[in-house]
């Protein structure tokens, strides 16, 4: 596979846990260069607008990982807006989350998530699932 130049993912995400986890398996396979941590919608759309404005310290994000489950702005509210703004409609974001309620699967898709994935509860299974969707969003799918 190819190496990107740089590719940058916004994990919106408030367990220091799944954060650590998710960082530490993006970054060693070595595709992705730049993980952006948001503890919660708020935080990933002021990350957002700073990007908007220029800022250069916020690169516009190749792909959003987003926990559903979140205090404050959660995954549903912040999917719509980001979704709702010409400026990052585009941006695929891919829901990673514990809940397999169909309910939530089903909003998530109605906002336009790009996917839904339910976080796997083994270390193996969680670092194999992102090795799989590195694969497919930087190798497997074309974007713009």
């Amino acid at each position: 596979m190819d190496y990107l130049k740089s590719v940058v993912i916004l994990l919106v995400e408030d367990d220091p846990g799944d954060q650590k986890l998710t960082k530490k398996s993006l970054l060693e396979a070595k595709i992705v260069d730049n993980v952006v941590i948001a503890e919660n919608g708020e935080h990933a759309l002021e990350y957002l607008e700073r990007s908007k404005n220029g800022d250069r310290n916020c690169p516009t994000p190749n792909l959003i990982l987003l926990d559903l489950n979140m205090p404050g702005m959660g995954g549903k509210e912040f999917l719509k807006r980001v979704k709702a703004d010409e400026n990052f409609s585009m941006i695929p974001v891919v829901v990673l989350t514990t809940s397999d309620l169909e309910n939530d699967i089903r909003e998530s898709y109605k906002l336009h998530a790009s996917g839904y994935i339910k976080k796997p509860v083994t270390m193996d299974g969680f670092q194999e699932m992102m090795r799989n969707l590195q694969e497919y969003w930087f190798g497997v799918c074309k974007s713009v």
